[in-house]
């Protein structure tokens, strides 16, 4: 029997999966999408309620331009599913002037000609008193920030992608693809299906859909939690920002109190290397202890009772920088993976670069940063 053909089939539909459905399926392609699980599962890099947007980044300045198309199509998506998905509340990153944090917002801001104010210890701690801050700490605050409804995301990208008719198979895992003279085959624990090109966006996974590529990908457990806040006035998104913390202590993130489950902090860096399939998903005391001796040390009026906690992964690159790439062996084969824990906010963008790759071959967008022969692959 002939599988059913397609004009591209898409493999996770997770964050930047379901971007790239949405995408083709806009652009009037008969576009597949498969995923292990269901839109919008816990079980991934997607999830957990809320994710950072912010442009001044500090990773590296070649970031902003794709920023700035990122927040263009996210306000479209908002547009398109009449959901409000991004929340503006501005990002405040506090390090040593001489660390990594603060001086790449200030290199990234100054090049981009972004607007960013910076602080002093004493004007931070009299600017938002909840945080307790040392003398020998600086901070930059960036008012062109905010958080983004993580969930909501992935399910608004799905579920357009399906209003404009692109087929979308949940629950559903790909044993195996194959590249022929025509395209590709995907087998999956269901089906086999053939399409003119392939677009790998597999999360943790991805490191066994392209074993014969040889990516250098480690997943990392990481862990999301829920304080239970003293003075959750004090914490509102009105006058409480996003935050960004490189301590000598380690570096945190965390959010305003949006809800009943009190304000949701994490660690950035650390973690242990984990397998997705055997993941431990159970969000413990003790992984609390380490985010509640930072909040204790910097920001008291969120250590009350540990209210909520989940597990997600990270999939790292060795210098954290993404993967969006042709195939060397398989043009036709589109492969996104290794955000190595910051790439949830570019999903909108990312998707967008992806359909490019897939339909030409190229992108006007600037990825040059994102090649995979730069690990001496290919």
């Amino acid at each position: 029997m002939t599988p059913p053909r397609y004009d591209a089939i898409v493999l996770g539909v997770g964050g930047m999966g379901s971007a790239a459905l949405f995408e083709l399926a806009r652009r009037g392609r008969r576009v597949l999408g498969l995923e292990q699980f269901a839109p919008g599962h816990e079980r991934g890099s997607s999830h957990g309620q809320t994710r950072v947007i912010r442009k001044a980044y500090y990773e590296h300045p070649d970031y902003v331009p794709l920023l700035r198309r990122a927040y263009e199509r996210w306000y479209d998506l908002e547009q398109r599913c009449g959901r409000r998905l991004f929340v503006e509340c501005g990002c405040l990153s506090i390090g040593r002037p001489d660390g990594e944090v603060v001086p790449g917002v200030r290199r990234a801001a100054d090049e981009h000609g972004l607007p960013v104010e910076p602080l002093s210890a004493a004007e931070l701690r009299r600017r938002f008193p909840a945080f307790h801050i040392g003398d020998d700490m600086v901070a930059v605050l960036e008012r062109d920030a905010g958080f983004l409804y993580v969930e909501a995301c992935v399910c608004a990208h799905a579920d357009e992608a399906r209003r404009l008719g692109a087929d979308l198979r949940a629950d559903e895992a790909v044993v195996s693809w194959e590249a022929t003279a025509g395209g590709v085959v995907v087998s999956t624990s269901r089906d086999t299906y053939a399409a003119d090109r392939l677009v790998v966006t597999a999360g943790a996974w991805a490191g066994r859909l392209l074993a014969g590529l040889g990516l250098p990908l480690t997943v990392l457990r990481k862990v999301l939690l829920w304080f239970g806040a003293s003075d959750p006035a004090a914490l509102r998104r009105d006058v409480f920002p996003i935050y960004m913390a490189e301590t000598p202590g380690g570096f945190y993130y965390g959010f305003p109190v949006i809800d009943g489950l009190g304000h949701k902090v994490a660690r950035h860096d650390g973690g242990a290397a984990a397998d997705p399939t055997a993941l431990d998903r159970t969000a413990t005391a003790a992984d609390a202890e380490d985010c509640r001796a930072f909040l204790c040390a910097h920001l008291p009026a969120a250590t009350g009772p540990l209210r909520d906690g989940k597990v997600c992964m990270y999939t790292v690159t060795p210098d954290h920088h993404f993967v969006i790439d042709r195939h060397p062996l398989h043009p036709q084969v589109v492969v996104a993976a290794g955000f190595s824990g910051h790439g949830f906010k570019f999903a909108s963008v990312v998707g967008e670069v992806l359909a490019d790759l897939a339909e030409n071959g190229r992108s006007e967008l600037p990825i040059g940063r994102f090649r995979i022969d730069r690990f001496g692959q290919g």
